[in-house]
């Protein structure tokens, strides 16, 4: 029973979109009746802007004391600021509507740098975020699907959407929603019959509405009256005067036949799961038919080089033909930069183990979005621990290279891709910095990242290198030559910037679905959770990458060009290529982006992904050739 445990639980992921298995070892709070449900908010976010904000940072009621939640690290990244609020929501306890904060004759008054602030958030687009117990907010979208038929027939398409937005704007006014209605749904645990019911949340709710302080009617016990019907009037906010509002909620319970374990569902439907299941079953057919003809054709082709070869009465013709083998003196003569190329391999085998693992892990359900910050801070840790693996890695190449200084190379590992990547962050967090933004990293946590470097990565980097460098080196089985070869000219679409374009497709093809919804996910701030999904895509993308690069490196050799190691590493991540100008894409078409900054993070953040994924395919290109290459090689008999 046991030993099938873990493969249940790896089809349910990928054959189902819900699950009692997302979030183990997280148990559910039960509150009693008129129990508090804390409600707290974790930030302001826009599409438009990128910069996310704290909730304080606009001038809300604040309760006697604000407490910031303490946060993990990927939590401090994304730039969530978790805080209690004033809102005082009982269990199973009605509130038609209450002042937040102000009196009834004396509402709140927002001086004018405050109501400029408020209006220019508005303006652009930000949405506020709030939970109640680790539920986030979502505003209820009703789609209608059939627009063309009778009323009747027509079919309600009900989607939610992150948060509520701030405001909205209405011939060039921009109008504050100042009441919340908040609508939370519980399950009645079944108990037995002499014990208190409990409830668990399970939907949290909210209606935001602008209403205008001359239609709100507060009395002093800080109650008020909503306006009737659509009598009432917006509240807005004129960025050139101090304005005057009441803040208002009221709170709506219901009773829900969704279990505690499902609650995250409704967060997390997508209505484009049949387009996932068709892309990834295209990309399945495609990639594995063209892996299949590919095989064949090398294969084939192989077999029929090596008999030639082979062949002990034609030595002397088959000398005098083209061919891979005539470079076998040369085909494992040492690169140029050796210890820079085995550096980004070894970076590259990091990010492969973490990645790897990141999704598995994922896939089986513990890293899901309830946890919040929980899947950057285990890519950020595995990033760090499989330093011990890019090390060893690397330090075997680089001793297959015939290089000598390993305490060098190793540092260099260390360093040379972290250190980009720290460098390009700490640039962009500069300006993050000066729009007091709370995407913005602290100045102590980016002194721990340096710590986890320096003392977690560095040295693992180096034990693995050590190791790596004293073991016995790849076995190559042809001798290199003392003269290098001369290599004769090359056709032109043996250029290496072609090689890339050639090769980057069918990588692109298996994955560009995914890669819309990752992008969502992250530029616009949905929730992304179909890592059954993601995990058959890398897949995909890993088989793809070593029949392209294994293809790409047996046309070079034919042309008789043995410097392979850097033109196919190159070549492998041609995918990259096309990841960048489909990010340049969705810049254009799918967000609305216009100011510098914003531009700046997208493209310094997307310079990021290009980078750590071309090393990512240029590694699995390069290892697989490496294979291919030293396969061929000990197949035909040299003299």
């Amino acid at each position: 029973m046991l030993d099938w445990l873990p493969w249940s639980l790896l089809l349910f992921s990928l054959t189902c979109d819900t699950g009692a298995f997302y979030v183990p070892g997280v148990a559910p709070i039960n509150f009693h009746q008129n129990d508090p449900v804390e409600i707290k908010a974790v930030k302001l976010t826009s599409s438009r802007t990128q910069l996310p904000y704290e909730y304080y940072s606009l001038p809300f009621c604040q309760p006697n004391k604000i407490t910031y939640k303490a946060e993990n690290l990927g939590e401090v990244l994304r730039g969530d600021r978790i805080v209690n609020t004033p809102f005082q929501v009982l269990m199973n306890s009605e509130k038609k509507c209450e002042v937040l904060c102000g009196q009834s004759n004396k509402p709140v008054t927002l001086t004018v740098e405050q109501s400029r602030l408020v209006a220019e958030r508005i303006s652009e687009d930000y949405y506020v975020h709030l939970i109640a117990d680790n539920l986030p907010v979502a505003t209820r979208l009703e789609l209608y699907s059939n627009r063309d038929g009778d009323d009747k027939k027509k079919e309600k398409d009900v989607q939610f959407e992150h948060g509520y937005r701030l405001g909205f704007t209405d011939v060039n006014k921009i109008y504050l929603h100042n009441h919340l209605s908040f609508i939370l749904y519980y399950h009645r645990e079944d108990l037995e019959e002499d014990r208190e019911h409990t409830y668990r949340v399970v939907r949290f709710e909210v209606i935001p509405q602008s209403i205008r302080l001359e239609d709100l009617k507060a009395d002093e016990k800080s109650s008020c009256t909503l306006p009737e019907g659509t009598n009432s009037s917006p509240q807005e906010i004129d960025p050139t005067k101090e304005n005057q509002l009441f803040f208002t909620y009221s709170v709506h319970w219901e009773e829900s036949d969704i279990k505690w374990a499902s609650r995250w569902d409704t967060y997390l439907t997508m209505s484009d799961v049949q387009i996932h299941w068709f892309s990834i079953i295209n990309s399945v057919v495609v990639v594995f038919f063209l892996s299949g003809i590919l095989s064949m054709i090398i294969i084939r082709t192989l077999r029929k080089d090596i008999a030639n070869y082979n062949k002990e009465d034609d030595i002397e013709d088959t000398m005098e033909e083209s061919g891979w083998k005539l470079v076998h003196g040369d085909v494992f003569r040492p690169p140029q930069y050796p210890m820079i190329l085995s550096s980004l391999l070894g970076s590259g085998i990091q990010l492969f183990c973490m990645i790897l693992i990141v999704i598995f892990v994922a896939m089986l359900g513990m890293l899901s979005p309830s946890s919040r910050g929980a899947l950057m801070t285990t890519a950020c840790f595995l990033f760090m621990f499989m330093g011990v693996f890019g090390g060893f890695s690397a330090g075997r190449l680089y001793r297959t290279l015939k290089g000598h200084r390993w305490k060098k190379g190793a540092f260099c590992t260390a360093t040379l891709y972290p250190g980009v990547v720290f460098g390009i962050c700490f640039v962009l967090n500069c300006f993050i910095w000066g729009k007091h933004s709370s995407g913005a990293v602290p100045f102590p946590t980016m002194v721990a990242l340096l710590c986890m470097w320096f003392g977690i990565s560095l040295p693992l980097v180096y034990l693995g290198y050590y190791f790596g460098f004293r073991k016995q080196p790849y076995d190559n089985p042809v001798r290199t030559n003392q003269i290098p070869r001369q290599i004769p000219e090359q056709r032109w679409y043996m250029n290496r910037f072609v090689g890339i374009l050639m090769a980057g497709i069918l990588p692109f093809g298996a994955m560009f679905i995914e890669l819309f919804f990752i992008f969502s996910a992250i530029w616009e701030n949905q929730f992304y959770y179909l890592f059954g999904f993601l995990f058959l895509v890398f897949i995909i993308l890993v088989v793809s990458c070593s029949q392209i690069s294994i293809v790409m490196v047996y046309f070079q050799l034919c042309a008789e060009d043995y410097r392979w190691w850097w033109r196919n590493f190159l070549v492998s991540g041609g995918s990259a290529f096309y990841v960048l100008v489909y990010a340049i894409f969705y810049f254009v078409n799918k967000l609305d982006i216009v100011e510098f900054i914003p531009s700046l993070l997208y493209f310094g953040y997307t310079a990021l992904m290009v980078l750590s994924f071309w090393l990512l395919t240029g590694t699995i290109g390069f290892y697989a050739a490496y294979m291919f290459v030293r396969k061929i090689y000990a197949a035909v008999k040299i003299d």
